[in-house]
């Protein structure tokens, strides 16, 4: 029984121990998106749906769903990058869209991240695989499905999820200052419907998976989103995202 003990908080450190919100720290800005959403019907359901499976011993990663939402508040955001579904293997999702631990292997798609960064930029690439430092720059990395069970990629779509970050993404179009909106792939591009394009950029791509990132019709692979992006947000008076 005490090594139990003594495991419990490591585990917590590795994947979703608690269905319960208030486990999870977000920035203030984000109360007038999330409190509405937990009181209501799909809050509701998702919370009794991570409870379910946590109860059935489900291994859910990551333990911080709300971890990008903790990194950048609302009004600090100056890009938002769109992801799918949190990385499904041990340790490797961080809450955050994209990155990895930084002491986990860098996935395909994150890999074809750092090339198109090497060669839009000249960067070389990073020692780790942790997008930390984007998130520390007002890089809002956001899954539209935020978390997965071991193994099972999607195995969380359509819980609720996807209410809660429809209104993220929506509350930062129409809050704050001009954005730069990424859109990586079908699934995100689906989500331009909510952002008011008069008063943000955005820029489309391919996903930067292997499967898809040198494909027509606009490839990942050159699409110079990183430049881009710098150039615009310099147009607006501020610094660059140092990627």
């Amino acid at each position: 029984m005490q090594q139990g003990l003594f495991d419990a908080p490591a585990a917590c450190a590795a994947r979703l121990c608690s269905a319960d919100p208030a486990a999870w720290p977000v920035r203030p800005g984000w109360a007038p998106v999330l409190e509405p959403f937990w009181r209501g019907p799909a809050g509701q359901g998702l919370q009794s749906f991570l409870h379910q499976r946590l109860a059935a011993g489900a291994v859910v990663y990551p333990p911080q769903p709300l971890r990008a939402l903790e990194l950048v508040d609302l009004a600090d955001v100056r890009v938002v990058i769109l992801g799918q579904d949190p990385y499904h293997g041990p340790g490797q999702a961080e809450g955050l869209a994209f990155s990895v631990a930084s002491d986990v292997k860098t996935p395909p798609s994150l890999r074809n991240i750092f090339k198109e960064l090497q060669r839009d930029l000249g960067l070389p690439p990073p020692a780790d695989g942790s997008l930390l430092r984007w998130a520390q720059q007002g890089v809002l990395l956001l899954n539209t499905t935020l978390t997965v069970e071991d193994g099972s990629p999607a195995s969380h779509a359509g819980h609720g999820w996807e209410v809660l970050t429809d209104a993220i993404i929506g509350r930062c179009s129409a809050d704050g200052a001009p954005k730069a909106f990424l859109l990586w792939g079908a699934h995100a591009q689906k989500k331009a419907a909510l952002i008011d394009a008069g008063r943000h950029q955005v820029f489309s791509a391919n996903h930067p998976s292997p499967l898809s990132a040198s494909r027509g019709p606009v490839p990942f692979m050159g699409c110079g989103h990183f430049s881009a992006v710098n150039r615009w947000l310099e147009g607006l008076g501020q610094g660059p995202v140092v990627w």
